[in-house]
């Protein structure tokens, strides 16, 4: 099994130390769900082997009890252990794969080789920042780019992590793209990223909500239920009539919650697409 990294490791020499819990006996198709959950919970990395799954938290901010009830609801086992700053950089490059969207699109680190045949390459170092095409979510993100004609649109990427669909909108010819996180590890990986993939007409700005007072032909939002539910009035405002609104970070079940804020802003729900428990939405105006 591919090497699954939900937000990946770092280059740490200032971060503080980590907790790592293992969980073991989980079973495949509940270990989407589990992360998601301890996400909400403030574990902010994720590792996945065939046997188990590693999931990573600072150590201050680390509490067992909603680990102990997640264990008890999924009948899974876990052990904890401490996790020295200075080990951080060593897994991280051990753990890190390349990641290939079909023949569409290689994600890279800067200490792998070039992927052959592939019509994009994107190289990447990810920080704290959510999003190096491992996880489903940006995966399926990438593939509904790839139906999408961006040449000479205005694009706006709603927490955009370390700022992969920021830059492969502007390989696939976008005139313009903005991307914008509240974090601030976010946004500094995503601009060594963008100057590492030679990006010239993306901008990088911290923001707390979608409002950005712009007009777009295309908004990418790979974030969660409840950021996008909260945003989707200032989505659809600031999306150009004709425009694609693309959506993701949603659960399968969280579907259900979605498709009705996008009818009650007038928008057209036109695919979604499944991967491992995840969805991503394809919606018009």
């Amino acid at each position: 099994m591919q090497l699954f990294l939900l937000t990946a490791f770092l280059y740490l020499c200032r971060m503080p130390n980590y907790i790592q819990v293992s969980i073991h006996n989980a079973e495949q198709e509940q270990k989407d769900i589990i992360i998601a959950l301890l996400s909400e919970e403030g574990f902010d990395g994720f590792e996945e082997r065939p046997s188990e799954l590693y999931s990573f938290i600072e150590e201050p901010a680390f509490n067992e009890a909603p680990l102990k009830e997640l264990s008890e609801q999924f009948a899974f086992s876990y052990t904890t252990s401490l996790i020295a700053e200075q080990n951080w950089n060593a897994l991280w490059e051990a753990g890190f794969s390349p990641v290939l969207v079909d023949d569409f699109v290689a994600i890279r680190a800067s200490f792998h080789d070039a992927v052959p045949g592939m019509q994009h390459e994107i190289v990447i170092t990810p920080k704290m920042s959510f999003g190096t095409g491992h996880h489903a979510t940006t995966y399926m993100m990438i593939q509904l780019m790839r139906e999408l004609d961006f040449r000479n649109t205005a694009v706006f990427d709603f927490g955009t992590g370390t700022g992969i669909l920021a830059i492969l909108a502007e390989q696939l010819g976008a005139a313009s793209v903005l991307g914008i996180d509240n974090d601030d590890w976010s946004i500094d990986n995503a601009q060594e990223n963008l100057a590492t993939n030679h990006s010239t007409h993306t901008t990088i700005a911290k923001a707390d909500t979608a409002a950005t007072g712009g007009s777009y032909d295309v908004i990418l939002a790979n974030i969660n239920k409840h950021i996008i539910l909260a945003n989707m009035p200032q989505l659809q405002q600031q999306l150009k009539e004709n425009g694609v609104l693309l959506l993701s970070g949603l659960l399968e079940a969280d579907e259900a919650d979605i498709l009705p804020a996008v009818a009650a802003q007038g928008l057209q729900h036109r695919k979604t697409f499944h991967r491992n428990g995840w969805i991503a939405m394809w919606c018009s105006k």
